[in-house]
């Protein structure tokens, strides 16, 4: 009986996500809730386990999960460690570029200290352990759920027709060519425009973006030279040209947006691992719009996709730094 309770607050979190996401996919709070409705149903089952009172099947797939999650963890830190060896060889070496890298050999660190003070009586050992694993847990926890909600957010359809289509910007190379990454925005955005074309509504398109300290013309120009090259009407496409950030990529297009037409509708494309950061500040900054993505090159994503995660802690630093500092407090406790 006692494990058929521990479903109860994992079902109550899943409904209050559902509630949640029907008010607003926008939100990180949703991320976390699915998190946690997910944890607390593994819980659940693992107790089924325990107590000796699960059918046969149940045990065999929760064991064997348990397994390949043991071999996963191994398998992911390896692949990291790979993938960031690409990384630094295909797009060099900054510090973006060396994120998945770092958090394969972080995954490898957290397993031998663990092991490490398994296989030792120290008290300081125990306590660092109990520290990092702690926040360690964290972590994965909030980037998992972060990767699970990413992934279906991204899956969510714009049934409707817009009246506009944000583009945001991502650089040029050579100062005045449209890079390949951002050309998969454009492109996908020429896609959501013959769509809506062949139905007779076609949107208008917002190149957003503006001229970096190494770029000869702004962004949304090179990028609006590269729709009406293949075909989009000239009058058909408004530029955006004097942001520098996606928040000012997404503050700047709403003012022509609401100028324009001020019960507009709208959807913002960017490539895939950004989309679901780019939602967050399409909220925040008071853009009524879904957010669709464009694909990114394999090796690109998992370094792409941490970076991601990172500037979305961090945003909420106070919270973050705060809980993983008790944490970190509580294993070092544990660990005496």
């Amino acid at each position: 009986m006692a494990p058929l309770v521990l479903t109860i607050p994992a079902g109550l979190s899943f409904l209050l996500f559902l509630a949640r996401l029907r008010r607003d996919p926008r939100r990180f709070g949703n991320a976390v809730l699915l998190g946690l409705a997910l944890v607390l149903l593994t819980v659940a089952l693992l107790a089924q386990v325990a107590y000796g009172n699960a059918p046969g099947p149940l045990v065999a797939a929760v064991t064997l999960t348990i397994l390949l999650f043991a071999l996963g963890v191994l398998v992911l830190a390896f692949f990291l460690i790979a993938n960031g060896v690409q990384m630094v060889r295909k797009e060099g070496r900054r510090p973006a570029n060396l994120l998945s890298g770092l958090a394969g050999f972080g995954i490898l660190g957290c397993v031998a200290l663990a092991l490490t003070a398994l296989g030792t009586d120290s008290t300081l050992l125990w306590r660092v352990a109990g520290a990092v694993l702690l926040v360690a847990g964290y972590i994965s926890y909030l980037f998992l759920s972060f990767l699970v909600y990413a992934f279906l957010y991204a899956r969510l359809t714009v049934r409707h027709d817009v009246d506009f289509v944000v583009v945001l910007g991502s650089g040029l190379i050579g100062g005045s060519r449209v890079p390949p990454l951002l050309a998969s925005r454009l492109e996908r955005a020429r896609a959501v425009y013959g769509q809506q074309a062949a139905r007779g509504n076609p949107p208008v398109l917002i190149t957003s973006g503006g001229q970096g300290p190494d770029e000869d013309l702004p962004e949304a120009q090179a990028m609006a030279g590269h729709l009406t090259a293949r075909g989009i009407p000239e009058d058909h496409v408004v530029r955006e040209d004097r942001s520098r950030s996606t928040e000012e990529n997404l503050r700047l297009s709403e003012a022509i947006m609401r100028e324009r037409k001020p019960d507009h509708g709208c959807v913002v494309i960017t490539n895939n691992f950004h989309i679901f950061r780019a939602a967050l500040t399409a909220r925040r900054t008071g853009v009524n719009g879904h957010v669709i993505g464009s694909p990114t090159a394999a090796y690109f994503w998992p370094s792409a996709t941490i970076r991601e995660f990172a500037a979305i802690f961090l945003h909420h630093k106070k919270v973050n730094l705060g809980l993983c500092v008790l944490l970190a407090l509580l294993g070092a406790a544990m660990g005496s």
